[in-house]
């Protein structure tokens, strides 16, 4: 059976390359390539980590609205929800369901942030 590198797989092999040749560049492709290997990083983090992150916004926005949908529908639904002024801050599990999707996102997008008064990385 003939198996090749998953997608996180190559992802992860061209950051890696890039990171490794990174040093011998000039100043200005180094900082290019630097960019080029955090995009690939978020890339790699979206492919393994964005699916249960999604899931879960999909169960935590359907709990809020009270029906099914895909993420994109629920998402817009919650967005115009609490833009118009139908769900405020004293909506029930409002507040928590967005710091828990805020968390998963930045753990995609921005994995090194570390938030005011929070502890040393885990």
């Amino acid at each position: 059976m003939i198996t090749h590198p998953t997608t996180e797989e190559l992802v992860e092999s061209v950051r890696l390359w890039i990171d490794q040749i990174r040093p011998g560049l000039d100043p200005r492709n180094a900082f290019l390539a630097r960019v080029a290997a955090n995009a690939l990083a978020a890339v790699g983090r979206e492919l393994s980590e964005g699916p249960a992150a999604e899931a879960e916004a999909v169960r935590l926005m359907a709990g809020l609205l009270g029906h099914e949908g895909t993420f994109e529908a629920l998402n817009a639904e919650l967005c115009a929800a609490i833009r118009g002024g139908d769900m405020t801050v004293e909506t029930a599990g409002l507040l928590p369901a967005l710091h828990v999707m805020a968390k998963h996102q930045l753990a995609i997008d921005q994995p090194s942030y570390r938030p005011e008064g929070a502890g040393p990385r885990p």
